[in-house]
């Protein structure tokens, strides 16, 4: 399981948003001034600092964080390619501010001014964006290890759970206060999914970033009824090698298991065929088909 083609290809967004939250941990690592960020009663309800609250959400207090938090980032990138860098754009400023709201609350609620109960970093972003990946991402492979079972998806929750007990209480709070952010969003509070920006907003990610890495833009097209993708050859051909003229036709338990997983049979039998039957790469065709 990956998040689809290598690079931020159709991931303007994330890409802008993983740079500006390296450069800010960099800088403050430098200037030595990790302990300036983290929200704190005193810094919401005392002498209110508009600064500490925007880089707080997005500067990271360790090497480690960093490295995890990059991390699921750059992962989570599959969701711009399946809403689209407009749509993605809501969630972030979204789950950023309600995540925000949650721990101001929360801030509040333990009015401990000698304490700061919230590290800094985008914890509210990755948090929420686990939501999706818990509903909506497919389980492609399972295995067992040391008598347990684990699946792709395993190594990405490891991930998610290392960052959040990384500062202990100081990072589980705004780990969970972005799961509530994510599960308020899944649950289209105030509509909030079908909302979108000017479309120069999003657009304006592309200008500013550094060229991606990976393959060419591609745009998907749907099958309007039922919304379904549709997979034209050329299409595909630009990610995954074409099939041979004396392709196999897919097997029905390939099939079965993309079905399994939500997508239509007949575009699973198409993905099968131009991915030569392999079940990894076949969903990994389907998902980045559905990016609009």
């Amino acid at each position: 399981m990956n998040g689809g083609p290598s690079g931020f290809t159709n991931a303007p967004v994330t890409r802008a948003f993983i740079i500006a939250s390296a450069l800010f941990s960099i800088f403050f690592g430098i200037q030595g001034r990790f302990n300036t960020l983290g929200l704190s009663y005193q810094d919401i309800f005392g002498k209110l600092r508009v600064w500490k609250l925007i880089m707080s959400l997005f500067s990271f207090t360790s090497t480690p964080e960093l490295m995890f938090g990059l991390y699921l980032l750059y992962y989570f990138r599959v969701f711009e390619r399946q809403i689209g860098s407009n749509k993605y754009s809501v969630f972030i400023v979204f789950s950023v501010l309600a995540s925000l709201l949650f721990e101001v609350f929360a801030v509040a609620f333990l009015k401990d001014p000698s304490a700061t109960p919230v590290t800094p970093g985008p914890y509210g972003l990755i948090f929420a964006s686990f939501v999706p990946f818990f509903f909506d991402i497919p389980v492609s492979t399972r295995f067992r290890l040391f008598g347990f079972h684990f699946s792709d998806k395993s190594f990405i929750y490891l991930a998610g759970l290392q960052l959040l007990l990384s500062s202990w209480k100081r990072s589980i709070l705004p780990g969970v206060c972005g799961i509530l952010a994510g599960s308020l969003y899944r649950l289209n509070v105030f509509h909030i999914r079908k909302a979108k920006f000017p479309e120069f907003i999003s657009s304006f990610f592309s200008r500013i970033s550094l060229p991606s890495m990976g393959s060419p833009r591609i745009t998907p097209t749907r099958n309007v009824l039922g919304n379904v993708p549709s997979y034209p050859g050329r299409q595909m051909e630009r990610n995954y090698p074409a099939p041979v003229h004396s392709a196999v036709e897919p097997s029905e338990d390939s099939i079965a298991t993309l079905v399994s997983m939500g997508f239509d049979r007949n575009s699973a039998r198409q993905a099968l065929v131009q991915a030569r039957n392999d079940v990894n790469v076949a969903t990994n065709i389907l998902l980045e088909a559905q990016a609009h």
